[in-house]
């Protein structure tokens, strides 16, 4: 039988165990030792779902390689400004990486962090002639000064061999190259912050631990119910402050905090497949991250890429991913999820939506419908000598694409994060997938500066987010020589090339 209710009080409290909480949690207890959190997460370990090495690209999304960052305008030119502040939040994210290292709050860097180009490759006319465009109005930008572009077939088969393997010396060929990408473990990264973060007073954190209700108070605070899974306990949390990041499961808690906010928000879920080599000796021949371009009606999540990730201090390789379709919004979600998700206030946004993304629907159907014999065709796109033995299907991630009202379409779905916050700043909740893990960093310091709006303006706040993260308050494309400077210091700290 139940124990009776448990009930606790905190200044923060954290819903779900992945990236985004861990980064909030230890930059606000930088910033306020005594700041007292407790952290929920509904399964048994930290980082289980989008933050799992296995269910997310761990590019290191910088921009640096994924096209669908760079759009084509109308008149054929190529917009850089997402491209420029992804690229921008990557470096508060080395930055502040590098601060958690050389402070010994977290392990030796080789354990979620290495050295991986970063590479764009494309065939065909067309875009060829894209890529080109897309390489000239990001080189001229600081940020991207270190990128090479060519079309020699030699030079692309000294980067990139394996991709080059049975492919004719006079195929119309193009990529673009940079040394200092990374792939990025975030499952370490995360499990790591958070075994920095269990050990410090004021910090609690509950596994098998899941969120029922949230409802706000008269005095602003709020009063969160929990089921305790493993014992099916009940507790009541009582906080001056939320933060929902929980992945797909973002949106229903949203929903349960019903504020005015939270209106017309839904959420479209798409899941993931990955095609793993299982031979080494293919696995040794490539080094790279080798993105290409999405086919038509493709979600950002889905651009196609052939990709070196090193996994618990072993390398492997990957090719996908392939996108599907399920209702739930969680890898261990409910396949309820979805049609529990739509309300009278998004029913609108959610219905247009759906009829502008049509393309997208079809997409989704014919990967859903993909034999294995179609698959190992997209591969040998990318590697044409592929063999069907050396390569075994695993399910990758779940995520859910933001939709949400829009006056002139009705609804519109987004492909990003997104932050919402209550206007009292005393509940905010993250939304959205790609490039969301990359840029982690920077989403939280700009919600810290949403949400604690009188501390942040506080001389001790600003002095520490200059040390954890010494381009604080500047951006970095236009200050080549701080750029230069940083990346060499950071690059030092994480042991990168």
């Amino acid at each position: 039988m139940p124990d009776e209710t448990i009930r606790s009080n905190s200044d923060v409290v954290l819903i779900g165990a992945g990236i985004m909480s861990a980064t909030l949690g230890v930059i606000l207890k930088e910033l306020q030792p005594d700041i007292k959190i407790e952290i929920y997460e509904r399964l048994d370990v930290a980082a289980a779902e989008s933050s799992d090495a296995w269910n997310n690209a761990g590019t290191g999304h910088s921009a640096f390689c994924e096209l669908n960052y760079t759009p084509e305008k109308a008149d054929g030119s190529i917009d850089p400004k997402k491209a420029i502040s992804i690229a921008e939040s990557f470096e508060i994210s080395r930055q502040f990486w590098s601060y958690l290292v050389q402070q010994n709050k977290v392990p030796s860097p080789d354990n979620f962090i290495k050295s991986v180009p970063h590479m764009s490759f494309v065939w065909g006319d067309k875009n060829v002639d894209y890529l080109k465009k897309r390489f000239e109005a990001l080189h001229s930008n600081p940020i991207f000064a270190d990128m090479t572009f060519s079309t020699d077939f030699e030079q692309l088969q000294k980067w990139m061999p394996l991709v080059m393997e049975g492919r004719n010396a006079d195929e119309k060929l193009a990529a673009t190259h940079m040394e200092i990408g990374t792939d990025v473990n975030f499952g370490a990264l995360t499990r790591s912050m958070f075994n920095y973060l269990e050990k410090l007073d004021g910090v609690s954190l509950f596994f098998n631990h899941e969120v029922k209700k949230l409802r706000q108070r008269e005095d602003k605070s709020w009063r969160i119910k929990i089921k305790d899974l493993s014992t099916g306990n009940t507790r009541k949390a009582y906080t001056k402050f939320v933060f929902i990041g929980a992945g797909g499961g973002s949106l229903p808690l949203l929903e349960k905090a019903n504020v005015p906010e939270g209106n017309g928000y839904g959420g479209f879920p798409v899941s993931g497949q990955w095609l793993k080599c299982t031979n080494p000796e293919v696995i040794a021949k490539h080094q790279a991250k080798v993105y290409g371009k999405a086919s038509v009606g493709a979600p950002p999540m889905s651009v196609p890429h052939i990709d070196t990730r090193v996994i618990d201090g072993e390398k492997a390789l990957l090719f996908g991913p392939f996108a599907g379709f399920s209702t739930r919004f969680l890898k261990n979600g409910s396949y309820l999820d979805l049609p529990l998700s739509i309300k009278r206030n998004n029913l609108i946004p959610m219905l247009a939506a759906g009829y502008h993304n049509i393309p997208l629907t079809k997409y989704l159907i014919e990967q859903v419908r993909q034999s294995p014999k179609d698959r190992m065709k997209a591969l040998r796109e990318y590697l044409p000598t592929a063999r069907s033995k050396d390569w075994k299907l695993e399910k990758a991630g779940q995520r859910v694409q933001v939709i949400k009202k829009d006056e002139k379409e009705g609804g519109v779905l987004e492909f990003g994060t997104e932050v919402i916050n209550t206007h009292d700043g005393t509940l905010a909740v993250l939304l959205g997938a790609s490039p969301g893990a990359s840029t982690a960093v920077a989403i939280m310091v700009d919600l810290v500066s949403r949400c604690f709006t009188n501390q942040i303006k506080t001389p001790e706040w600003q002095a520490k987010l200059k040390t954890m993260i010494p381009s604080y308050g500047q951006t970095l494309n236009d200050k080549p020589e701080l750029l230069e400077q940083l990346r060499k210091q950071t690059a030092e700290v994480l042991k990168l090339n």
